[in-house]
């Protein structure tokens, strides 16, 4: 049997978890204000006047206010003067006031009212105004046509405020990352013949809220035998045998940044063929982490991965048996953002950069391996947030 997996309950697992994220502070407001200034620089030199931050990670991101975008207009006007001006429905007033972390005024819409005529009605309606690149089509549609102004694309000035993570945010994604490693080798322990995956994410659910993260898992997938060669799962999951390949992917959030770990190993003693694949994923991925340097594109990065897999006969590009996907994506208060490790990504590595490292290795028709670890970049280079994977035969080390 592989190194730390089966032979204990769910009941003994959770009992055995400790709170790893309650001691983490969110973002400073004092830092939140300096974003908002670096935003401002990067309006005036983009000519916009205000940039609208729909609800979601952006306004969380340069104001702290965390809101999830639905169909009512919520969100905030920045203004390149200096003005910041919250705007919500008037039912939610009490609500958003106490989400604030950032204060400053709150003008309303009630529900029998146009927002966006409302939104275009302030004081500081005017001149040109860049919309969150994340906001819905038909949000951004109506705010154009109610706008007094030009509208325009404010991607560029938002997005590119967010590549580079400072040391907080690293921090907290540090504590989420190690807490979830924690998590995966609890997950390991639990398993037995027939276990359902459903069960398995349960337990997964319960053991991050176990170690202090307020909403559980942010996502969990599992997947057991032939159903790992499928990167994101399948309609109707198997239950688990001996001799199963386990793929176990997910991940928590403190203060809204987020962990993202990937585990593959065999329930049972494994088959040749599943070292050799085990194997070279592990070379793959650290492939990838080497040429991770600082000046050096994206593209290369996942380049080198896939150049690691084509000289162990997968591949060659994208082609099965081999690595369909990206070889990594950027996180941060969106567990998916840029940029991503892939070819035509040709944006530089830049110290604070985060990365997740996962060049998954699939085999249709037997079994997939994905090893995903997380890395950040130094003055020096790339630095694990979590170390890799050990081997098949001691996955937790």
């Amino acid at each position: 049997m592989t190194k730390g997996v089966g032979g204990s309950d769910a009941s003994t697992e959770l009992s055995r978890l400790e709170d790893r994220l309650s001691h983490c502070q969110p973002i400073p407001e004092a830092s939140l204000r300096e974003r908002l200034d670096g935003l401002r620089d990067r309006m005036g030199k983009a000519g916009l006047d205000a940039i609208w931050l729909n609800a979601g990670t952006n306004l969380n991101y340069y104001t702290g206010l965390r809101w999830p975008a639905t169909e009512r207009l919520v969100g905030a006007l920045v203004t390149a003067d200096g003005g910041l001006t919250y705007f919500g429905p008037a039912f939610e007033t009490g609500t958003l006031e106490g989400f604030m972390r950032l204060t400053a005024p709150l003008a309303t819409w009630e529900e029998h009212e146009d927002p966006y005529a409302t939104l275009a009605g302030l004081d500081d309606a005017k001149g040109r105004l860049g919309i969150d690149p994340t906001t819905p089509l038909v949000t951004a549609n109506a705010l154009s046509h109610a706008w007094p102004g030009e509208t325009g694309d404010a991607a560029e000035a938002v997005l590119s405020g967010r590549v580079c993570k400072d040391a907080e945010e690293i921090a907290l994604m540090q504590a989420t990352k190690d807490a979830t490693l924690d998590v995966h080798a609890a997950a390991a322990r639990i398993l037995r013949p027939g276990i359902s995956t459903r069960e398995v994410t349960e337990f997964i659910h319960a053991a991050h809220k176990a170690i202090g993260a307020p909403g559980g898992s942010t996502f969990c997938i599992v997947l057991f035998g032939p159903d790992t060669a499928f990167p994101h799962g399948v309609a109707n999951p198997k239950t688990l045998e001996d001799g199963d390949v386990v793929l176990i992917d997910t991940g928590c959030a403190i203060h809204g940044y987020q962990s993202d770990i990937t585990r593959s190993y065999v329930f049972g003693e494994p088959t040749d063929r599943q070292r050799e694949v085990w194997d070279a994923e592990k070379a793959c991925q650290l492939a990838a982490f080497q040429a991770a340097q600082i000046g050096e594109s994206c593209s290369s990065v996942d380049a080198a991965a896939r150049a690691e897999a084509e000289r162990r006969g997968f591949g060659p590009g994208y082609a099965l048996p081999g690595i369909p996907h990206r070889t990594g994506h950027g996180i941060g208060l969106d567990i998916h953002e840029g940029p991503y490790l892939v070819g035509g990504d040709d944006t530089r590595l830049e110290v604070g950069m985060c990365f997740s490292n996962e060049p998954m290795i699939c085999v249709p028709g037997e079994f997939g391996i994905r090893l995903e670890d997380h890395f950040y970049m130094t003055p020096t280079g790339p630095r694990w947030f979590t170390e890799p994977s050990r081997a098949i035969d001691d996955p937790f080390g």
